[in-house]
């Protein structure tokens, strides 16, 4: 569709456009103040509660009865459960006290009550005397981005801060992997599966490649019954079979994920030779991970980053990075003779990856979708003379693609991997590209901290690489290691219809 076709508003339509936006913006911010008021009441009514046990020589009862009375009287003129509401009171209490800022920040509109439970998440692993210096630093990332960008950086920070090692703490989390099954009802449950990151994030991957595999299969062969009706020819059984079916992604990936547990092997894999592994059974997960150079090389033991996710110990970071020829490694210094340009309108498999790297997400603001999930998207067309080069090149989520491509929103690339977003009505919106969170500091971390030593986030990328987790898992014995398969062949990743709506 050409850029003139693109889905427009007339100038009623604009001016009452721009009359909603502003009323949404209006009523958010009245939102959070009338929040932050109801943290603050909160707040209040447990610590009157404490007030009024700490005259009882049984104190702690006294104080559990003192907070079930509060409660079970605010509960009943709320028409909420009282259980509800006493543990609303202990995390208002702990939201004022420990992270003042962050609820005068609620207060005046400047963050989301969302950005707010972040921090107090993040923060709950600190000891108390830490929680000050955490909010000097995780407040801003909040007051500067969603809710969802933010999450990465204050967990990192928060790990940072931690008086223990991450690769420590993990390895006690570890030990308490497991599966649990949950009934839902309708004949349904849920299996979960605690597990590291990096095994569930690549399972969860590899199943997603397996379903888009099994769309482009059914799409192939629903052309095939086209051209054979078109021809007078009767289509191939398997082909009418095929191009029926009509499972969602989700449906797909989890028929794909029961059928490799049941048996070892896709059993929907239409190219299912025999015994052989088939289309899918060749398909490997991808996990993307940025991991600091001074943990790279063993001088610390610093959390890395599984890009778009969460924080990963850096022993599993080591063990991913190291020895092995089949991952994909993204040195990320100007002179390591990547490509940079290509004279093709797709980009060429080391082009990808390092826009991959850089960008780390969807590049539309807000949106965390992992780069490695994502379409390369030429910010200025090819088919308009833009260039398949680093500076013109972004990652965009098929959504957000799709948005550029048949709406009225504008984009630009900027120096150092800066998109400006420009809104149907004028707004101008800017997305950084998210620099590893790697922390310098010229004073310790630990515990003992000020609130003022300094806290250094520099726009630096030590090392950046992407990998098939399916090689011996660095957690398990020898014996237990699976062969290692073969790499997916490159490509872009295709379009689907059953991808997030547009």
């Amino acid at each position: 569709m050409a850029r003139d076709e693109v889905i427009g508003f007339s100038d009623a339509q604009n001016a009452r456009f721009a009359e909603v936006v502003h009323a949404v913006e209006a009523a958010d911010a009245a939102l959070a103040a009338a929040q932050a008021r109801m943290m603050r009441a909160l707040a209040d009514a447990r610590e009157l509660a404490r007030e009024v046990a700490a005259s009882s020589p049984a104190q702690v009862r006294a104080r559990d009865m003192a907070e079930r009375a509060v409660s079970s009287e605010m509960a009943a003129a709320l028409r909420l459960s009282d259980r509800a509401v006493q543990r609303r009171m202990d995390a208002a209490a702990e939201l004022a006290s420990d992270y003042p800022r962050t609820l005068a920040a609620l207060e005046s509109g400047r963050i989301h009550m969302g950005h707010a439970r972040i921090i107090t998440d993040a923060g709950r692993i600190l000891p108390a005397e830490t929680r000050a210096v955490f909010e000097t630093h995780a407040l801003p990332h909040c007051e500067a981005q969603t809710p969802g960008r933010a999450k990465r950086a204050i967990e990192m920070l928060a790990q940072r801060l931690h008086p223990r090692p991450f690769t420590e703490r993990h390895l006690e989390a570890r030990a308490r992997r497991g599966v649990s099954i949950t009934p839902l009802g309708g004949g349904m449950s849920h299996l979960g599966i605690d597990a590291p990151t990096v095994l569930v994030d690549g399972a969860y991957d590899r199943a997603t490649r397996m379903a888009r595999a099994l769309l482009d299969l059914r799409a192939q062969a629903a052309a095939r019954v086209r051209d054979a009706r078109a021809s007078g020819r009767e289509p191939d059984p398997a082909d009418l079979t095929l191009a029926s079916d009509t499972r969602t992604t989700d449906q797909l990936r989890a028929d794909l994920m029961a059928d490799l547990l049941l048996t070892g092997n896709p059993g929907a894999d239409a190219a299912l030779p025999g015994d052989g592994a088939g289309t899918l059974g060749a398909i490997r997960a991808q996990i993307q991970v940025v991991v600091p150079a001074l943990s790279l090389i063993g001088a610390d033991d610093h959390a890395a980053d599984l890009a778009g996710r969460s924080p990963i110990d850096a022993d599993t970071a080591r063990r991913l990075a190291g020895g092995n020829a089949e991952w994909r490694r993204i040195l990320t210094d100007p002179i390591d003779g990547r490509v940079l340009a290509s004279d093709r309108r797709l980009a060429p498999q080391d082009l990808r990856q390092w826009v991959q790297a850089r960008d780390q997400h969807c590049r539309f603001p807000g949106c965390t979708t992992p780069a490695i999930r994502c379409e390369i998207d030429h910010v200025v067309e090819w088919a308009r003379g833009g260039p398949t080069a680093v500076d013109n090149l972004q990652a965009l989520c098929q959504r957000h693609h799709s948005m550029k491509q048949f709406t009225a929103w504008r984009v630009s690339l900027l120096d150092h991997g800066v998109i400006s977003w420009t809104s149907p009505l004028g707004q101008t919106y800017t997305d950084h590209a998210s620099p590893p969170i790697v922390f310098f500091s010229d004073e310790p971390l630990a515990g003992t901290a000020s609130p003022g030593a300094p806290i250094h986030l520099h726009p630096i990328r030590d090392t950046a690489f992407s990998s098939e987790p399916d090689d011996p898992p660095p957690w398990e014995d020898s014996a237990r290691r699976p062969p290692r398969p073969a790499a997916p062949p490159p490509g872009p990743t295709p379009q689907h219809p059953d991808d997030p709506p547009i």
